[in-house]
């Protein structure tokens, strides 16, 4: 059966929660070490990563996580028109230009159109408001994240054609459950994949980039929140460990040790983790910063818990240990009332286990497709993990 149309799962004029994924043709390792020609291909995650970072400063959409693997790559996104809604007419002209530049340039991001070519979108009524749509519509980031990276392999490769196998696959996640769930499987996969060891050795990941930040204080201009007591957060330092061993020293140290005197990339683009409902302001909570669309956050929870829970989910994938409930379970099971057995099914399998939206059973049941009302299946085996029995 084919698959439902984007529009039918979430629209650019609503927020909503989304993880993408999109894969190489036919699986081969174009983004990593190709071990049938030899080549390696790692810089080209570099390459995503880039451009991520032009794209969340650029559009009306948070970067929740992401992860870069050799041949294929996750991102949770977050939709924010109600941010874009505060931007004026030039801005959103000049923020379509650093997507799109109108001419040639080396350096899109930095790209300043002129008076002429402003006025061509401001004084254009329906060319404006479809250009604002754009802005915070999750198709549109693909529709540029990888054409951009498909052309430069291909020139690279001296190559044409299709670089991605098909049009990039999205899960809706309807709550907190299932967005915790979705992070932690595109935080782990590189260890799941057996590619890392350990959190702070993820390469080209989402919370390798916050664990380096935290440790070496080189957060940015954009992230002091995200360390310091301030509205959208309230961070201490982890002591929690991210090693298989149990005997291996705390993340802290070792990960310091393992970064010090390198390049550590700021995570600036990257929405904030904890959402404090409490402390919080309301509304759109845009970013000053230039680097990301907004400083809201997206759990109720901070970093070094996250991190905490993302150790023991490690830990039990690789001791074999799936099944288990240790006596050190995280609290965070407590507050969301969820089994640590199912949690680490969840987050080793999330990507079998949802179809196009995610969820406890019985949001999925009440949500319906945008058009045509159409009810979502859920999977036996979905349900009866969730069911709490």
């Amino acid at each position: 059966m084919a698959r439902l149309a984007r529009c039918e799962i979430f629209d650019p004029r609503e927020v909503a929660v989304v993880h993408v994924m999109n894969r190489v043709c036919r699986r081969c390792f174009l983004l990593g070490n190709d071990p049938v020609s030899g080549k390696s291909f790692d810089h080209r995650k570099g390459w995503i990563e880039n451009e991520l970072k032009r794209l969340a400063a650029t559009m009306g959409i948070d970067l929740l996580a992401f992860a870069c693997l050799s041949n294929h790559f996750h991102l949770i996104l977050r939709s924010r028109p109600d941010v874009v809604n505060t931007w004026t007419d030039q801005e959103i002209a000049q923020r379509w230009y650093r997507l799109c530049p109108a001419k040639k340039c080396a350096d899109p991001g930095n790209y300043e159109p002129s008076a002429a070519e402003i006025a061509m979108i401001v004084n254009c009524p329906e060319r404006l408001a479809v250009v604002r749509l754009r802005l915070s519509d999750i198709s549109w980031w693909m529709r540029i994240l990888c054409q951009k990276v498909a052309i430069r392999a291909n020139m690279e490769d001296g190559e044409l054609g299709k670089f991605w196998q098909s049009r990039y696959r999205a899960v809706r996640l309807l709550d907190e459950e299932s967005l915790l769930a979705c992070a932690a499987y595109v935080d782990l996969n590189p260890i799941r994949a057996a590619i890392a060891e350990t959190l702070e050795t993820s390469d080209f990941t989402s919370v390798q980039r916050r664990i380096q930040a935290m440790l070496g204080g080189e957060m940015g201009q954009a992230t002091q929140a995200d360390l310091s007591v301030a509205p959208s957060n309230d961070i201490a330092p982890s002591t929690t460990t991210t090693t298989p061993s149990e005997c291996e020293p705390p993340i802290a140290t070792k990960t310091a040790a393992a970064y010090s005197g390198c390049g550590i990339r700021s995570p600036a683009f990257l929405a904030p983790v904890e959402l404090d409902q409490r402390g919080d302001s309301s509304g759109p909570c845009a970013s000053s910063s230039g680097q990301r669309c907004s400083d809201k956050g997206f759990l109720a929870m901070a970093l070094d818990e996250y991190l905490e829970l993302l150790d023991w989910t490690a830990r039990q994938h690789v001791s074999g240990k799936r099944g288990a409930t240790p006596q050190d379970v995280p609290p965070i099971f407590a507050r969301l009332a969820i089994r640590p057995a199912a949690w680490c099914e969840l987050a080793i399998d999330f990507g079998r286990l949802f179809g196009v939206v995610a969820g406890q059973p019985h949001r999925i049941d009440e949500h319906r497709s945008r058009r045509q009302q159409r009810p979502y299946r859920i999977r036996r085996r979905t349900r009866e993990l969730l069911s709490g029995d």
